[in-house]
């Protein structure tokens, strides 16, 4: 017979309640700590507005969109992949759809029941939530938190701990875990912006006259570092002082990495991508007759408010003459960018726990038997589903860990 044992996960979010969830079924004594009132905070505000589980594309492109973190993830991914994340969330009362996009929602398109089926079952189990407390320190089984004015330590025969990233640190996610693994000689990757906008140096009429436009159907092509080339098309909004918004939260990787290398990054848009060079020169050839040169762009190929401002802001007059020229123009516009945008206004973060500071369940190595999980995890990947379904994955595989250390 199995000898129960004791766990303790710090951090009520996705990862840290899947851990417990693996671990109080194997039969241990669980207890979640976390610094707020409640659970899974930053999991309810990226339910507003459509709550975006996971994602439906094949498995063999869903992986890739970890970037080089690929290898390091796919063992957990392949173990608790979108169709297991689906049935997990069936078996909680909760139908899926897919929309349009491959993307994956709850029918009700809400974060809030799915996660109070998922407290409810938890707390069922057996599983003891306290809430209010802060992780003030943390040696090998001995954890201390803040509870109002007193320090409590608290020991268990393993830890997980699952306390986030560095974005939205009103959520909890603030990073403070990072001193306190220091100390004990765990390699971390500095935390930094993901999903995030950057800055340019905008025209002071493009500032004036177009902050806040949606650039829609428009195609970004970047180099990345390594010397591929990667393409996709989406839509943004150009601010006072950059550009916000999906399109841009995907090339967020690229543009940060050549950021660090060089102190800017070069993005190439597309303002007519369902043209191709030829088709659009041939529509360019018409004449302008009386019309002014904007009036003329807007009746070829309607190009007009933020897209021509931003061909202006590119361009000088001689470089948009002559059909082939302005048709090149309208399809390669260079756009540079010298810095993201704040953490704590990121949707996500790269940076964490290093790979080789963790095995195969993501127990440090200089710790035994304490677990890391979710974003704390130097991983980083798209909005779409991408972060979610790692944060529950890599939570399923630290919770097996413990299990298997336990054992």
């Amino acid at each position: 017979m199995q000898q129960v044992k004791s766990v303790i996960i710090v951090g009520a979010g996705p990862a840290g309640l899947m851990a417990a969830e693996v671990i109080r079924a194997q039969g241990h004594h669980v207890a979640v700590y976390d610094a707020k009132p409640s659970a899974c905070r930053k999991f309810l505000l990226a339910g507003v507005g459509g709550m975006n589980i996971t994602h439906s594309e094949p498995y063999a492109d869903f992986v890739t969109r970890y970037y080089n973190k690929a290898p390091w993830l796919e063992p957990s991914l392949q173990q608790f992949n979108a169709d297991n994340l689906r049935a997990w969330i069936k078996e909680l009362g909760i139908d899926t759809f897919v929309g349009s996009s491959g993307r994956v929602f709850p029918a009700d398109m809400k974060a809030a029941p799915l996660l109070r089926n998922w407290l409810k079952r938890l707390k069922e189990s057996g599983i003891i939530f306290n809430m209010r407390h802060r992780l003030v320190d943390c040696t090998e089984r001995t954890l201390t938190f803040n509870h109002g004015d007193t320090d409590i330590e608290v020991t268990a025969d393993a830890i997980v701990l699952a306390l986030g990233g560095g974005s939205w640190p009103t959520l909890g996610s603030d990073g403070a875990w990072q001193a306190l693994l220091a100390k004990q000689n765990i390699a971390l990757a500095p935390l930094e912006s993901a999903n995030c906008g950057f800055y340019s140096r905008w025209s002071e009429h493009l500032q004036k006259n177009q902050a806040g436009s949606s650039l829609k159907n428009v195609a970004f092509t970047i180099k990345t570092l390594d010397g591929h080339i990667v393409t996709r098309k989406g839509e943004c909004i150009v601010t006072q002082d950059g550009m916000e918004g999906s399109l841009i939260y995907a090339f967020s990787k690229y543009i940060r990495d050549h950021i660090n290398h060089s102190g800017e990054a070069e993005l190439s848009i597309d303002l007519l991508p369902d043209y191709s060079h030829a088709q659009l020169t041939k529509k360019l050839s018409s004449k302008q007759g009386k019309d002014s040169f904007s009036k003329y762009l807007k009746r070829t190929v309607a190009i007009s408010g933020v897209k021509a401002a931003l061909l202006y802001e590119c361009f000088n007059k001689s470089q948009l003459e002559g059909a082939e020229n302005l048709a090149t123009s309208l399809k390669n516009l260079t756009v540079r960018f010298y810095q993201t945008k704040p953490i704590a206004e990121a949707i996500s973060s790269a940076g964490g726990v290093c790979e080789h500071s963790v095995d195969e369940f993501f127990m440090l190595k200089n710790l035994p038997g304490v677990f890391c999980a979710g974003e704390m995890l130097d991983w980083e990947a798209p909005t779409g589903g991408y972060l979610l379904t790692a944060c529950f994955a890599t939570g399923r595989q630290a919770g097996l860990g413990v299990c298997n250390y336990l054992s």
